[in-house]
């Protein structure tokens, strides 16, 4: 199973990277759910998309720092680099999230509740 912990080391994180990585309305949707700071699985993260469209979308994020993955067993858990990106480009974050919200954008990311449920 390839290495999904890995992440991009702080100094390394660069502004075209993050901003590629989030201009995508599914891979800002899935940094809008994220951004409570709690851990998901990956499996927790509904789309109207292909899961593995979904899995190259989270990939997308990893590899350019805004999200870190950990795998446990054959299980993968994603959280956002919230402190990191805070601490590279201030600001930043909370403005692309305030944006998004107010526009609408990602709102077709959800999470499934502990029922199986989608939660909005």
């Amino acid at each position: 199973m390839p290495d999904h912990s890995s992440s991009p080391a702080l100094s390394t994180i660069t502004l075209p990277s993050v901003l590629g990585a989030l201009s995508d309305p599914t891979r800002l949707g899935i940094v809008r759910v994220l951004s409570d700071g709690n851990e998901r699985g990956w499996g927790e993260l509904r789309a109207p998309i292909a899961k593995s469209t979904l899995s190259h979308h989270l990939k997308v994020l990893r590899e350019a720092g805004v999200t870190q993955t950990r795998q446990e067993g054959t299980r993968c858990f994603v959280t956002l680099r919230r402190e990191s990106l805070d601490a590279r480009f201030p600001g930043l974050l909370p403005a692309l999230l305030a944006a998004a919200v107010a526009d609408h954008v990602g709102e077709h990311v959800t999470e499934r509740d502990s029922c199986g449920a989608r939660t909005e």
